[in-house]
């Protein structure tokens, strides 16, 4: 059994703004009665786009119920444009919380809200959500939808898409192409992520800074390596990205100490300073 808030309880049975505008300014009607959820929003604006009246119809559970009760609460008396800036996880906060398996009422309410806000402005929704192939026949939910709310909610696995927009809550024989869009949907954003990373400006050090931070790299990370060894390295001197280093103890005797100054000394400097920088070893 579903625990639901007080709050909830009382927008369902008590629901809030129900009914018909006469000759509407804005109307958005979401969803379908043969998906078993569907929603009909009504504004009136006066002349500064602020939403006078609003009231709703609509067929579905009681969270269904109560998410648009309290959608219309809460947009009474803003502008479209504040009205815009409402989200499904608002609606649901608004409410003291939905149940998982209920979010898609929200959802359902959001929708809504931006169909109406299109139809008064004469718009035609930009997300492409409803459009694309089917995955879910039970429900009608296509990929499109699917991956818009696996994006927008940051949603890992099959039952939360099923929470958001009930995919995967009939039959389950879509389940393993639901996995397939969550799976590229993270990739794609994985890929994104790395390509915007890559194009991020590099920041540039000034000389003082540079010397400061190979200063302190090679205190606090290099030398204490070196000194587990017996070895310990000293700076000699800094010439834009050119950084010379004399080895001391066991490290001057070493036979590997080239190799150390590379995989060890210049490997750390690039690492922690600037991917620039050249290390030589000064033989004093």
């Amino acid at each position: 059994m579903w625990d639901y808030s007080d709050k909830v309880k009382d927008h369902f049975f008590r629901p809030r703004n129900v009914g018909e505008i006469e000759n509407p300014d804005a109307v958005g009607e979401v969803g379908s009665l043969a998906c078993g959820d569907a929603l009909k929003l009504m504004l009136k604006l006066d002349t500064a786009e602020r939403i006078i009246d609003v009231k709703f119809k609509t067929f579905g559970c009681g969270s269904a119920i109560a998410s648009a009760s309290a959608l219309t609460e809460m947009i009474i008396g803003k502008t479209l444009d504040q009205a815009a800036k409402i989200t499904d996880n608002d609606i649901a906060e608004y409410l003291d919380g939905l149940p998982e398996q209920k979010m898609h009422c929200s959802v359902m309410g959001r929708e809504a809200l931006e169909a109406a806000i299109a139809n008064y402005r004469g718009l035609k929704i930009e997300k492409p959500v409803e459009e694309g192939t089917i995955v879910c026949k039970c429900f009608g939910v296509t990929d499109n939808k699917i991956a818009h709310e696996v994006r927008e909610h940051k949603l890992n696995t099959i039952e939360q898409v099923t929470n958001y927009c009930k995919a995967g809550g009939g039959c389950q024989s879509c389940h393993p192409q639901i996995q397939a869009i969550i799976d590229e949907v993270w990739h794609k954003e994985k890929e994104k992520a790395m390509i915007e990373a890559s194009r991020k400006p590099v920041k540039r050090l000034t000389n003082i800074q540079k010397m400061k931070l190979v200063q302190e790299t090679i205190e606090k990370v290099i030398r204490p390596t070196l000194k587990f060894d017996g070895g310990d390295i000293e700076l000699i001197d800094i010439d834009g990205d050119r950084v010379m280093v004399s080895f001391r103890g066991s490290c001057s005797e070493c036979p590997s100490s080239k190799v150390t100054l590379k995989s060890t000394v210049e490997a750390k400097l690039r690492e922690l300073v600037t991917d620039t920088i050249i290390v030589e070893e000064v033989v004093s």
